[in-house]
């Protein structure tokens, strides 16, 4: 028996439920995408300091899939993407491997800002409780804000999605909590530094992927060619983040500053000239759920999506989306 699709709340306004929002918008439900932080876009996040432009969250995305490559043109071609390079060296090598990396035109945030547009998205909206009333949700926002709607969809991490979904007087099926407790992330540390003089300490195209530990990526968001001036992004390894995370600040960029000289074989923390931290909870995705969505077995759907599930990365994110959405468009219809 189909359930009644007529409207559907989202929380996050990332990329998983900006494309679910936007798929479901196109089908006719009525959306709503409520996202905490007052731009939308979630760890494809691009912040201007300083007359820099640093890309601190996702670095780049690849295509594997047909699906996501579709849409992936479609971003090229209304110039919200762009390619950035055919690969990245590794230390010690020099040659890519030539397949397509891309980024956000002005940044990564370029991507998420172009999918909101004609959206009902509500910044500055944090979610404190959910309630389930009849065949109803409704959300309390900590703004005094109070929605309804036949459908919820979740895209945080999936701990917070968790705590959410049971945040009022909803319990979740104990079979259900166990599989959404079993996803699992690693933090990231990330910093952003601002270097005086146009000389870059990173080798071209601009980025130089580690994948190791203390460090895991280094790249000088101005050979990226979306900022006017040298600034760099420096990712710690997970192990390196989950040790360091409640370090303190200062320390930690000292520290991070030094190892990315290292790892560049120059020095340049005397040409530095601002720098900020951002602390990423949920960076890599360590232990991920086996579908690209997860559906509970209630009545009034609520669905869990984001790159926890199926698999991750950018791609990933996407896939679930649009997963998400495809759901509860088929349960509206059988």
């Amino acid at each position: 028996m189909p359930v009644s699709l007529d409207s559907c709340l989202i929380v996050g306004g990332g990329l998983c439920g900006l494309l679910a929002a936007r798929e479901l918008a196109e089908a006719g439900v009525e959306v709503t995408v409520l996202e905490q932080s007052y731009s939308v876009g979630g760890r494809m996040a691009t912040r201007r300091s300083g007359g820099a432009v640093f890309d601190h969250g996702a670095q780049f995305f690849t295509v594997r899939g047909e699906r996501f490559g579709a849409l992936v043109d479609g971003w090229l071609r209304a110039g919200a993407a762009a390619e950035w390079s055919r690969g990245f060296p590794k230390p010690g090598e020099s040659a890519p491997d030539g397949y397509p990396r891309y980024r956000g035109a002005e940044g990564m945030a370029s991507i998420p800002r172009h999918l909101a547009t004609g959206l009902d998205v509500r910044p500055g909206e944090c979610v404190t409780r959910v309630e389930k009333e009849g065949e109803r949700w409704r959300i309390f926002t900590q703004t005094g804000g109070e929605y309804s709607s036949a459908a919820l969809l979740l895209t945080p991490p999936a701990p917070q999605s968790l705590a959410l979904a049971q945040s009022g007087g909803f319990r979740l099926a104990q079979s259900d909590q166990r599989q959404l407790a079993e996803i699992a992330y690693d933090p990231c540390l990330a910093l952003m530094a601002r270097l005086d003089g146009d000389d870059s300490p990173v080798p071209q195209p601009g980025g130089l992927q580690i994948k190791s530990e203390p460090l895991d990526w280094i790249s000088d968001n101005c050979l990226k060619s979306i900022s006017p001036s040298t600034a760099l992004t420096i990712h710690a390894g997970p192990a390196y983040s989950r040790d360091h995370y409640e370090f303190p600040e200062q320390e930690i960029e000292r520290e991070l500053i030094s190892l990315a000289e290292e790892a560049l074989k120059t020095r340049f923390a005397k040409r530095v000239t601002e720098t900020r931290l951002q602390h990423w909870p949920y960076s890599w995705v360590t232990h991920p759920h086996p579908e690209t969505c997860f559906a509970t077995d209630s009545r009034t759907p609520l669905v869990f999506a984001g790159d926890g599930f199926g698999q991750p990365k950018v791609e990933g994110a996407a896939l679930s989306g649009l997963a998400a959405a495809d759901l509860l468009l088929q349960r509206s219809h059988s």
